[in-house]
């Protein structure tokens, strides 16, 4: 961890993948050499280099789509993260152009992708696959301003029985841009 930053009684926050907008007051991680907001150059493919439970915040923007390996990002950022901390990620719905074009997204996600660290599970129960464990604080789902003005966008954020709905029979339809996740992460199962 950089110099500056060790020992600080602030709380701290990771924001990675930053390029060139950082967000306030927190530490910018980014594996590309021209991110000029970066105060850390790093592989976001590799370990983090910052220890155990370091950040009470971590923020990655647009960054979970293009990682190589899901699962060892969400690994690593429970990793530098304490324990009650929270994780804000936000990504392309899977149904939205923006999903497809960049030729750098590796991943195409729905608003359950991430059930696979809570305690509900994919399934209605814990996943066995990781013992990670993340807890779903808040979710908005960003639809398209045509279905905003009709109510759907609110139905969805708002219902989950909507959503799963949405989700399995109108999401092709009526198309998702982005999600907004917030997680509190869990180490009581380590």
């Amino acid at each position: 961890m950089p110099r500056n930053f060790q020992g600080s009684c602030l709380m701290l926050k990771l924001d990675l993948g930053c390029g060139r907008n950082k967000a306030p007051g927190s530490i910018g991680v980014d594996s590309n050499p021209g991110a000029t907001a970066a105060d850390v150059i790093a592989d976001l493919n590799s370990p983090l280099p910052f220890p155990n439970s370091s950040f009470d915040e971590v923020r990655a923007v647009h960054v979970i789509e293009h990682v190589q390996d899901i699962m060892r990002t969400m690994g690593e950022i429970h990793r530098v993260t304490r324990d009650g901390g929270r994780v804000y990620l936000v990504t392309p719905h899977y149904t939205d152009s923006s999903s497809w074009r960049d030729p750098t997204h590796r991943w195409h996600l729905n608003t359950y992708s991430f059930r696979f660290w809570t305690a509900q599970g994919l399934h209605h129960e814990r996943h066995w696959y990781t013992r990670l464990e993340f807890r779903e604080v808040g979710l908005h789902v960003e639809l398209a301003r045509l279905w905003k003005w009709m109510g759907i966008q609110w139905l969805v954020n708002r219902f989950e029985r909507f959503r799963c709905f949405w989700e399995r029979y109108l999401c092709f339809a009526v198309r998702g841009k982005q999600m907004e996740f917030t997680f509190e992460v869990v180490k009581n199962h380590e």
